[in-house]
């Protein structure tokens, strides 16, 4: 297997540090609201990564954080952190604003058919002692400084600062110059504890600075942690160092993920991990789907449009992960109703004694293996679903191979059983539609849709099909 490494520029031959077994450290959501459809590809990119390597023969250790303190507003280590301003926002506690959008974002994974099982989700607020010990060593080691809003890494104590790109020697990361901080030593030096007492955190109607609702004694005074300071401590902890594969959007490479190379680098002495994959933004009119932006989309937003979680999981899969995409309902519509057509297809194939045609399964250990070519592969599955020259029974088992890496969970496909309701219904509309009373025929239809199916229209007569919202 070949993957493009962010680290060298190129594609590598994948060989992990133990023969049967990958360690993967996937770079989790800040809890401070529900996740939006540019974020959830990221994981959706990750769960394929971790399907092909499981159809390897690999076992997977898989390590997702949660991020539930220490965001700020400013990625530059400015203004507030993100979890209390949601807090502030709701009229709940931060530990409630965490818990609630952790619990979306897993109900999110689980609609988008992303494997969890056995993976760790560890939250930032559960390891602040491994922070701090991080922390010591650094300061042991001369890569800290103190000014008088907390700790810093001095990052011209490392000479390989930025070796994963996208930040140059005038202090520019991924296009935009970081704010300066009074008292930084270098615009890139980056925060390791913040310290509580000196954060300009005004409530909305203004008056004086609030307290924060997560904060914790250190031995440099109370505080809570950069945000960079979790991915480090909490990789180390469950994967050790080096591991195999760390993963992200490419908006992580230039501050977080250098960041993060910075200080497990300084502190250990070896490198943080060998592979970093990274990708591409979900763009929306022209801009990157993004909170700070303002274009948000969730996946409950799409749902509310009749399009199934399955349906958004496709459409990404037909574009290389490295690749950005433009967000367009219409096309997304278009690809939930092919994506039916091959469920429907699916459904009246045979389920017994068929075999994995040997042609497509080396295409697809082919196509995975060259970079997760999703793309190549669902060309290959829709030819697949149309080739008459293959036996129903190994159509079917062959379609199953290429499920366990795709992801698009054929084998829970239910076929739509009409009440005695919907098929009242169907009747009416049928007699109203073939009267030429097409108005009323529409009326019937959206009583039927309401009721959570479609009709359609073929020329063997009105098809059922079931709205799936999960």
């Amino acid at each position: 297997m070949k993957f493009f490494n962010t680290l060298s520029g190129r594609k590598e031959n994948f060989v992990p540090l133990e023969k049967d077994r990958v360690g993967m450290y996937n770079c989790g959501p800040t809890v401070y609201q529900r996740a939006h459809i540019g974020n959830l590809r990221a994981y959706v990119f990750a769960d394929i990564l971790r399907r092909t390597l499981e159809q390897n023969n690999y076992t997977i250790r898989q390590v997702i954080n949660i991020t539930d303190v220490g965001h700020l507003v400013g990625d530059g280590d400015e203004g507030e952190d993100k979890v209390e301003v949601g807090a502030r926002r709701e009229g709940r506690s931060a530990a409630q604003i965490a818990e609630f959008y952790t619990q979306t974002f897993l109900e999110d994974l689980k609609k988008l058919n992303v494997k969890t099982d056995g993976t760790l989700f560890p939250r930032a607020t559960a390891h602040i002692p491994e922070q701090i010990e991080l922390i010591k060593i650094l300061e042991e080691k001369g890569f800290t400084y103190r000014i008088s809003d907390g700790l810093y890494f001095d990052t011209a104590k490392f000479p390989n600062y930025g070796k994963l790109g996208q930040i140059d020697l005038a202090g520019e990361m991924a296009g935009a110059r970081v704010p300066a901080r009074a008292g930084k030593k270098n615009p890139r030096d980056f925060a390791l504890w913040k310290f509580s007492s000196n954060l300009e955190t005004l409530p909305p109607n203004g008056g004086k600075a609030s307290r924060r609702q997560q904060e914790w004694a250190s031995p440099w005074g109370v505080g809570f942690p950069g945000w960079h300071l979790e991915c480090s401590a909490m990789s180390v902890k469950y994967l050790g160092q080096p591991f195999d594969i760390h993963t992200g959007g490419v908006d992580h490479i230039g501050t977080h993920h250098n960041n993060e190379i910075a200080q497990s680098e300084a502190a250990t002495g070896k490198p943080l991990a060998n592979f970093w994959l990274h990708s591409e933004f979900l763009n929306l009119a022209g801009e990157k789907i993004a909170k700070s932006v303002g274009n948000t989309l969730s996946l409950d937003d799409l749902i509310k449009k009749n399009i199934s979680p399955l349906a958004y999981r496709y459409w990404l899969l037909m574009a290389h992960y490295r690749t950005p995409i433009n967000f367009n309902l219409e096309t997304l519509l278009g690809t939930e109703k092919a994506l039916e057509r091959l469920q429907e297809v699916f459904l009246k194939l045979p389920i017994k004694n068929g075999k994995v045609n040997e042609n497509y399964q080396t295409k697809l250990i082919e196509t995975m293996g060259d970079d997760l070519n999703t793309p190549r592969a669902i060309a290959n599955l829709q030819k697949l679903f149309h080739d008459e020259t293959l036996a129903p029974a190994d159509k079917y088992a062959t379609i199953l191979e290429y499920d366990k890496i795709l992801g698009l969970n054929f084998i829970g496909i239910q076929p739509a059983k009409a009440s005695t309701e919907i098929k009242k219904l169907m009747k009416e509309r049928e007699t109203a539609r073939l009267k030429g009373d097409f108005k009323q025929s529409d009326i019937l239809r959206v009583k039927i849709q309401e009721l959570g199916y479609l009709i359609e229209d073929t020329s063997t007569g009105p098809h059922l099909r079931k709205i799936n919202k999960k």
